[in-house]
This record gives structure tokens, sequence and C-alpha cells, in this order.
């Protein structure tokens, strides 16, 4: 046992003393190389053409000692690594980056695409089944029957779907099994069957006297994604917007259930100092929940743990999508009181926001708060004129909208600035 322990100690300190003395016998240019060649070979590329390029440059090398030096190279490198132009390394970084983007730009499409085919032929496919297949398929095409289907259908793609390797497909199939998962709950919560009879009970039920009616059509269902989502999260947590969707899920739930319509009047006060009768119940209630969002963020921001960091992100863009509602004119028809107070509060949000993602290095928190002052910037330019003529049948609209070209190219400008800031710190 001593003589193989001394055999085996011998062989492991030869391959390392190996190692070492070649690794300290390359130069700049070798380790360069060698670095190249192991980002090839870790991200499932065939490194030998790269290698034969570059082969006698370097002296005669067995590849199993290539292979550690490139290992160690690659580890003890600085994480931040700028390519030389026209390297194997930088074309790879090009073109992973426009293909994540295709992936995500054909996700979204497809996502969009089966929606409005499912909105668009439900209703005749239903009606189908149900007419021309009698009698057999009468039972099992049945709307109540037809909704337990889907259900399961739906639960199976969310359940099965997140196993599947190409992201395009995953993200399509996930994504319809929680639309059925929601929608079906729903028509079974709710006893309609068909989207259109649903969609009005919800919002009926939403200001319903009776506190079971929302916590059943609403709450219930918006719990059943969650939970779903919370699943989703768990097995495949590199998909990171599925944190945004589980934000707004979770906000359905929470805030369907009976109790805040009776908090609501105390809630909404503090965006809305000044009353106002005319103002919409909408308006209302997405001001009570614009707080409970802005004071659930001013807790978890609080905590300083980094698990949160993408649930606050979430929270960030669903409260600049709000404030921006918030802050419209059409909001407030006879009393601009409460109009010119959100402008300063939603102004001193974005501010908020950008400085709390500048100084804690989150780029999603940073580029939510520049566009939505984007948006919020060109939506007061329209609103500005709005006070004293029509867009529509003024005849100085050229000029408006000449103004609208000079005023985005003038945010373009900043936004490009402020990023090489950000960037240069």
């Amino acid at each position: 046992m001593l003589i193989l322990l001394c055999c085996f100690s011998t062989y492991a300190k030869t391959v390392s003393d190996s190692v070492s003395s070649h690794l300290s016998s390359l130069n700049e240019e070798q380790k360069r190389i060698l670095y190249e060649l192991a980002v090839l070979e870790k991200n499932g590329f065939s490194a030998d053409e790269f290698w034969m390029k570059h082969k006698n440059e370097f002296p005669k090398l067995d590849d199993q000692v290539r292979d550690q030096l490139a290992l160690e190279i690659f580890a003890n490198s600085q994480i931040l690594y700028t390519p030389p132009k026209d390297s194997a390394i930088q074309f790879w970084i090009q073109a992973q980056s426009l293909a994540n983007w295709m992936f995500y730009l054909s996700a979204f499409i497809a996502i969009c695409a089966v929606v409005a085919l499912f909105k668009r032929y439900w209703n005749l496919l239903v009606d189908f089944v149900i007419k021309n297949l009698a009698p057999l398929f009468r039972f099992l095409f049945s709307p109540i029957l037809l909704t337990y289907e889907l259900l399961i259908a739906g639960i199976l793609c969310v359940y099965f779907g997140v196993c599947i390797e190409e992201f395009v497909l995953r993200t399509v199939v996930v994504h319809v099994g929680l639309c059925l998962l929601w929608s079906q709950s729903t028509a079974i919560f709710t006893k309609e069957y068909l989207i259109k009879r649903y969609i009005v009970r919800i919002e009926d039920d939403f200001w319903s006297k009776s506190s079971w009616e929302a916590v059943k059509t609403i709450s219930l269902p918006a719990l059943c994604l969650t939970l779903a989502l919370v699943y989703v999260l768990y097995t495949i947590p590199q998909d990171v917007f599925y944190n945004y969707e589980i934000v707004l899920s979770g906000i359905a739930t929470i805030y369907a259930l009976p109790f805040w319509r009776n908090l609501e009047k105390y809630l909404y006060p503090v965006l809305f100092p000044f009353k106002n009768d005319t103002r919409a119940r909408g308006i209302n209630s997405l001001g009570g929940c614009t707080v409970i969002a802005i004071g659930a963020i001013v807790v978890l921001i609080f905590q300083e743990n980094f698990l949160f960091c993408n649930v606050i992100s979430a929270l960030m863009s669903l409260l600049a999508i709000s404030f921006l509602i918030l802050s419209l004119k059409m909001n407030y028809r006879y009393d601009f009181r409460n109009y010119y107070y959100l402008q300063l509060i939603t102004a001193l949000f974005l501010g908020l926001a950008f400085w709390y993602g500048f100084n804690n290095r989150l780029n999603e928190i940073v580029w939510f708060s520049l566009i939505g002052t984007s948006i919020y910037i060109i939506i007061k330019y329209f609103e500005i004129f709005s006070f004293f003529s029509d867009w529509k049948r003024s005849k100085a609209w050229a000029w408006k909208l000449l103004g609208t070209a000079v005023l985005l190219w003038l945010l373009a400008k900043g936004i490009l600035n402020v990023s090489k800031i950000i960037y240069q710190v």
C-alpha cells in the first residue's frame, strides 16, 4: 500500500509540475489562445479547427497537457475579458448575443400568435366539435368536460414543458399551459365555460358585495397560476422573465381579496389627496394597489437579500407602468390638482428607481427607469398641447410632429450619454 501511494503521489506531482512548468513558459498571446480554446470547449463548440490554426505557435504539447493548461488559465483569469478584434471568441460572443435576442423575439411572437389563434378559433372549434361529432363526442367534448380536459392539458404542459431543452419551444409550451390553467380554472370557478362570459363575470365580481364571489372567481384562479409559476421558477430558474409574471399573478391573488375593498378608501388618498368624486373607481383601485406595491417593495429593499432582486425588478417595472397610467390627463377631467400632484410623485419614483438601480448595479431597474422616463416625457409632451388645442384638428400638427421627432432624438442621445456614464464608472 505504501509503494502504491508513493507511485500515485509521484504520478500526480509529475502532471502538476508539468502543467506548472509549461504555464510559466507561456507568453500573453499563447495564454490568450488557450483561454479562447477553453471558452469554445466549455460552450460545446468543436475546437479542433481552432487548435490546428494556432498549433504551430506552441511547443509540442500533447492533448492532455494542452487541455489542462487551458482549464488552468480559464479558472485563474479575471472575469472581465475583452476579446481582440476579429478573434474566434469575439465572433462567438456576438453570434451568441444575436441568437439570444432572436430566441426571445421568436418566443414572444410565437406566444402572441398562439394566444391570438386561440382567441380567434376557439369558439368555432368548440361549436364544431359539439354540433358535428355527436353523439360520441357530444359527451367527450361537452363544455363542462372539455373544460376539465383542457385544465388537465394545461397542467401537463406546465409539468412536462419545463423539461424541454429548446428555449423557444419550452417557452411556448409552458405559456400555453399557464394560459389554459388560468382560463379553465376560472371557467370552473365561475361556471361559465366561454371566455366572453366569464371575462364579464370577473369584472362584475371584483366590485361585488359578495366576498366569496371575488375570492372564487379571481383569487383562486390567480393562486393556481401563482403556484404553477413557483414550480416553473424552481425547475428552470434561468428563465428570469417568469419572475415578472409571478409578481403579477401574486398581486392579482392578494388584491382580489375582498377586505381590500374596505381598505381602498384609506389607501388611494395617498396618491389622490384632493377629493374628487368624478374619478373612475378603477383608477382608485389601481392607486390603492400601487400604494400596497410601494410598501412591499420598500420592505424587500430593506431586506438586502440578493434572492429578492428579480422580484424587486418586477415590482419596479409594474410600478412604473402604474404611475404612467395614473399620471395620464384623461383620468382628471374637471379637477387637475391630483394630476399635478401625480406628476411630482411619478417623476420622484422614476428618479429614485434609477438611483437605486445605479447604486446597486441592477441593470434591469436602470433600463426600466430610463424607458419609463422616456415614455413619461413623450406622454407629457402630447398632453401639454392638449391643454391648449386639439392635436388632430390643429393646423400646427406638422410642427408638433416635428417636435416629437426632435424629442425622440434628444431622448436617444440622453440614453446614450447616460449609458456611457454608467458603464465607465
